[in-house]
């Protein structure tokens, strides 16, 4: 091979490796990603309630209480949080989970009208408008959801909008609901 056949080797060979790392890391299921709270307390917390909605704020001290938490960060200008809605719905049918939300960077108004108009899911939501506490608790965005055992211990996070097979006896957010009711190792 002569220098000039090389010279343009080289760069294509670089663009192909850097095609197939993006790729790789692009082509992953976005509901899997790590968080390093994983078995660990939830961070300290207390938010406001928004007012108006008819249910209590949230603080860290309500997620220890012996009961299996279901916490999810929303926002009213979230499309997914719409489409994940239903299966929300239905997961606060259940007794023995206690569902609570976090309103991420929403307006009260808002976040009132998304719920006047789709359902009340929640025990209890409370008002992160800065975001802060999203950031605590490791979220990439909204939406999220994380079960929280009876001892305020993240055991698990789901990344994107929950789906009615996430639920679904068998479904991968119902197993790990189910670990969350077993004590840690």
């Amino acid at each position: 091979m002569n220098r000039r056949n090389i010279a343009l080797a080289v760069p294509m060979l670089l663009f192909a490796g850097l095609a197939l790392l993006f790729y790789r890391g692009l082509s992953g299921d976005p509901s899997t990603l790590p968080s390093a709270l994983i078995n660990k307390p939830v961070p300290a917390f207390n938010l406001p309630a928004i007012d108006q909605l008819g249910v209590p704020g949230l603080s860290d001290a309500e997620l220890k209480t012996g009961q299996v938490h279901v916490v999810n960060i929303w926002a009213s200008w979230c499309v997914p949080c719409r489409d994940e809605h239903p299966v929300l719905m239905e997961l606060a049918g259940r007794s023995d989970i206690r569902l609570v939300g976090i309103n991420n960077k929403d307006k009260p108004d808002n976040a009132r009208r998304f719920l006047g108009a789709l359902g009340l899911p929640f025990a209890a939501v409370g008002s992160d408008s800065d975001g802060r506490v999203t950031i605590d608790w490791g979220g990439y965005g909204v939406p999220e959801t994380f079960i929280v055992d009876g001892n305020g211990v993240i055991r698990n996070k789901h990344v994107g909008p929950l789906t009615p097979d996430d639920i679904r006896p068998g479904g991968s957010f119902a197993a790990k609901l189910e670990d969350a009711k077993k004590p840690l190792p």
